[in-house]
């Protein structure tokens, strides 16, 4: 992503990560052209207007060296002829700000599963590509003995439904990606879906896609997300929370092994793997008349439980390490290690939103920590779990549950300090102080839990 915008990079940014992406930030067009040359990088994402150099330059500069990298350009200056240079430059797509995050991960799925990877790319780039199978999932804990031999062994069957269950944070897409990979279809397309995260009126569409006339607005075909998996694997992460109208229609998907587009008499072919995971209980979402028993049925053919990371902390320091060694490729910094006290205090941790709260931790002190070890003081989560470092910080009120004080501590350089970064980060530790459990956030917040998957 590239844009000279701090706060458009950090609210992207925490919406890609929740759409199972991994950006990697450039503020100027120089920053840019260094991170494509020393990273794999799959699709860029730009804004045209910059200090240094305007999005045009940098788009002309990549084409001629990297062009089978797709571009989707953002731009808040939408004329005529800014739509026209940047199609002409080789640009998959514009879209203008502000921008609807739906439309933006339809661009971002269409454009990747339309790209062509040339096998020199690692070699050009210099660095091999990020596997996606079991080697990229560091462990020694017991626990998750089973849980890889179980996706090993149901990898080589993309005929079967997996169901993956957890909690948020403990890396259910990452496990669903490398069963996808073992099963050897790493080059087919790994299409996610967060079916909390769309409007209940869109997902139909989303994941049928519809054809022309089929509601208001729908002036063209449009493909679905189960058209784009064509081949390959589709994730229906937080399944659980799938309307009970809907549900209906993926068992017929799933029993028929077709769908037919909204507005639409064709059936079309289902040639994918289905995966779903969710971190509520099936079960008693069956109990409780909110998810269908007929269903559950269908998709809990072979279940795999995810521990959470308390449970396994010893694997805790190689998932350290593992953080340190991606940030310090993508922030060009030396980010030593943790200091010994740094560990003892992330041992000590509960780790309450997982694996993805260990890796924005990291993130959050690798971008503040000098040339040093990460101190207990770098670390976001202290401001919580240890009242000494929670005395060093200036406190954010709100009103929680039974009467008790809500405290959320915000802090801030003061080059990004503005109303909408303030919404950001405390929707964001309220999220985490909440276990990542988004109707609880949306509770304590009196709003809508699909705020935390539309940061604006």
């Amino acid at each position: 992503m590239v844009d000279d915008d701090r706060v458009t990079l950090s609210l992207l940014q925490a919406t890609l990560y929740d759409w199972g992406f991994i950006p990697l930030l450039a503020e100027t067009g120089m920053q840019a052209l260094n991170l494509l040359a020393e990273s794999h990088i799959d699709l860029v994402i730009l804004d045209l207007m910059m200090p240094d150099m305007d999005g045009m330059e940098v788009l002309a500069q990549t084409r001629r060296l990297f062009s089978h990298i797709p571009f989707i350009v953002l731009s808040a200056h939408s004329s005529a002829k800014s739509v026209v240079g940047s199609l002409r430059h080789g640009a998959a797509d514009f879209i203008s700000k502000p921008f609807n995050y739906t439309d933006l991960l339809d661009s971002i799925n269409t454009s990747l599963a339309s790209r062509h990877v040339p096998e020199a790319h690692s070699v050009q780039a210099g660095v091999p590509p990020p596997s996606s199978s079991f080697q990229q999932i560091v462990s020694k804990s017991p626990k998750m003995t089973p849980v890889l031999q179980m996706a090993r062994q149901v990898s080589s069957y993309p005929q079967t439904t997996v169901a993956l269950y957890g909690e948020s944070g403990v890396g259910k897409e990452v496990l669903a990606r490398a069963i996808h990979a073992a099963g050897g279809f790493d080059d087919r397309p790994f299409v996610a879906v967060n079916c909390a995260g769309i409007p209940t009126n869109l997902l139909e569409s989303e994941l049928f896609g519809h054809v022309r006339g089929a509601f208001t607005g729908a002036d063209r075909d449009r493909e679905g997300m189960f058209c784009l998996a064509k081949g390959g694997t589709i994730l229906l992460d937080e399944i659980g929370d799938m309307p009970l109208e809907l549900q209906v229609k993926l068992l017929r998907v799933i029993e028929s092994r077709t769908y037919v587009p909204v507005g639409s008499t064709r059936h079309v072919k289902v040639d994918f793997r289905i995966v779903v995971a969710t971190h509520h209980n099936l079960n008693q979402l069956v109990d409780q008349g909110k998810f269908r028993s007929d269903l559950f049925h269908r998709v809990n053919i072979f279940p795999i439980t995810i521990p959470p990371l308390r449970e396994r902390k010893e694997d805790i320091p190689m998932l350290v390490e593992m953080f340190l060694s991606r940030l310090r490729m993508e922030m060009g910094k030396p980010l030593p290690g943790i200091s010994k006290r740094g560990m003892d205090y992330i041992l000590g941790y509960d780790w309450p939103g997982n694996v993805r709260e260990l890796k924005n931790s990291l993130e959050r002190a690798a971008i503040v920590v000098g040339n040093e070890q990460i101190p207990p003081s770098h670390l976001e989560f202290l401001s919580s779990a240890h009242p000494t470092a929670r005395r060093e910080q200036k406190k954010m009120r709100l009103s929680g549950g039974n009467d008790q004080p809500f405290e959320l501590h915000l802090t801030l350089p003061p080059e990004d300090f503005s109303l909408k970064a303030i919404i950001s980060k405390a929707l964001h530790l309220t999220l985490t102080r909440c276990n990542n459990n988004k109707s609880l956030a949306a509770q304590l917040l009196k709003t809508d839990r699909r705020v935390f998957y539309r940061l604006k």
